[in-house]
């Protein structure tokens, strides 16, 4: 959704137009996906992190394109809530210390958008929800005044034709209504791309979904929304709910959301992008002028514009990524982590959810064939909602057997294999070590941002009130997150 359209509403005939491209590129997919070599290259990874923006009394600061503009820099980018910006980062090799490079990049930016921050009274905080957000913050009024946004939403609410309902149960239970997709905006997140072999994309992206309920639980740090203690990953379901386009009253079949974990383990990447053209119908249906079967009768790789665009409106936590770019390859974006507590946080949850990849590839599709799918779902909501503290359904030792097991044995038994993984790979062993360390540390304490947030709040909950106590905690998480130590080693009195 980083585009620049001009226009926020369409014509019944170019939806029609946009959904015969997107089938004339799926085709085009097809050809390219069979072409000798498409998708070879060494492996890298790349990242996107959102932040909030937040005003001296720690609430939303709604000024982010007076920041954007005055920052002037490409990789900067407005998001759906004006309180909220996102920061592209440079793709790396997936050799020596990518994720090293990642974290002085991501501190560096932080430190200069903050500069031009601080005059208009404004501070980055990268956090998966922000604790002092409050309803009355969110609304039509605080929609970035872009027209893909304005786009967004209303191709949404069209769809829906009533208000999106928000039920989440946690320790404390939130219903609520919205009129718009600003509640989407609540959310910030820690989004990583991996390059992965075209060949072997869908043993890759099914390895990535077997093991990122456990890098999800590990890397939790969203336990509240507007003052009531949810999910260690409230995120997961708000997101899920706060875009959900599905009309209640014209269910003649059970249709997906947008939002969703998989429609099962994948066979292929062109499956992939075929069933968000099948299941979902189009948003935002601007066309371009290119050809894919002409450019790719010359030998070129064509964009495909209308597929991605289609696809980048479809919100699977895990989702494929064609990129034309370099003779063209996949990619494999993991959506679900949130942002923070940390830089070093962030890069050591991308490293330890490659590595718990890598450690089950080998393995992947016979634990496929044991562990149906829906068993891999249900440890993805169960990942988000109990964080660490959540029992999975995964294979006994002898891989045959499933067992409902504590996530953090699972862990336990995962980290040794994704370090010999991340070992056998061209990333420094000194990374491996250094970051790895850093999961390691949140399993040996028991202590992820999510539980750090929930016990520090709950100190203050005994002299403060309420709205006080979520501030508090956040001017403390505030200042631990300037000193870039992990969240595991941050003290836990007030």
């Amino acid at each position: 959704m980083g585009l620049s359209i001009k226009q926020s509403e369409f014509t019944t005939e170019e939806f029609d137009r946009f959904a015969a491209k997107v089938r004339t590129d799926l085709t085009a997919l097809t050809r390219l996906l069979d072409r000798p070599g498409f998708g070879e290259g060494e492996s890298s990874i790349g990242a996107e992190v959102e932040f909030y923006i937040v005003n001296p009394e720690l609430r939303v600061q709604p000024i982010n394109t007076e920041i954007a503009a005055s920052v002037q820099d490409p990789q900067l980018a407005v998001e759906l809530n004006r309180f909220n910006l996102e920061y592209n980062l440079s793709p790396k090799a997936f050799k020596g210390a990518p994720f090293a490079r990642t974290e002085q990049e991501l501190l560096e930016a932080m430190q200069r958008i903050n500069q031009h921050a601080a005059p208009l009274n404004g501070e980055l905080v990268p956090i998966g929800i922000l604790p002092t957000l409050r309803q009355s913050d969110m609304g039509a009024k605080v929609m970035t005044d872009e027209p893909r946004y304005h786009a967004l939403s209303n191709a949404l609410i069209q769809q829906r034709g009533e208000p999106f309902s928000i039920h989440i149960g946690g320790n404390d239970v939130i219903d609520l209504e919205a009129d718009d997709v600003t509640m989407e905006g609540a959310n910030t997140s820690f989004q990583l791309h991996w390059r992965v072999p075209a060949q072997r994309f869908a043993d890759y992206f099914n390895a990535v979904q077997l093991v990122t309920p456990i890098a999800l639980a590990l890397a939790s740090n969203s336990p509240s929304l507007f003052g009531h203690h949810l999910w260690d990953e409230t995120r997961i379901a708000l997101f899920k709910q706060a875009v959900d386009s599905r009309s209640p009253n014209h269910r003649t079949w059970k249709h997906p959301p947008r939002v969703y974990y998989g429609n099962g383990w994948a066979r292929s990447a062109w499956e992939l992008f075929a069933a968000s053209a099948s299941l979902y119908p189009p948003i935002l249906p601007l066309m371009s002028e290119e050809d894919p079967m002409a450019v790719i009768d010359r030998g070129d790789v064509p964009e495909l514009t209308e597929l991605r665009l289609h696809h980048g409106t479809t919100w699977p936590w895990n989702r494929a990524i064609f990129d034309h770019k370099e003779g063209g390859h996949l990619r494999i974006e993991i959506r679900s982590m949130p942002a923070g507590p940390t830089a070093v946080d962030m890069c050591a949850n991308g490293l330890f959810v490659i590595g718990a990849a890598l450690a089950v590839l080998e393995d992947i599709r016979h634990l496929t064939s044991i562990l149906p799918f829906h068993y891999t779902e249900h440890n993805f909501y169960r990942a988000a909602k109990y964080g660490i503290g959540a029992d999975i359904i995964w294979p006994h030792k002898d891989q045959v057997q499933l067992q409902d097991t504590p996530l953090l044995n699972v862990a336990r038994d995962l980290l040794p294999r994704a370090r010999e993984a991340l070992q056998r790979t061209a990333v420094d062993e000194a990374e491996i070590h250094r970051l790895l360390g850093i999961i390691e540390g949140r399993i040996q304490t028991g202590m992820t941002g999510a539980r750090w947030q929930r016990q520090i709040t709950d100190s203050f909950f005994r002299s403060q009130t309420t709205d006080d106590a979520f501030k508090s905690m956040l001017a403390l998480y505030m200042g631990n997150q300037k000193t870039n130590t992990p969240v595991h080693e941050w003290t836990l009195s007030p």
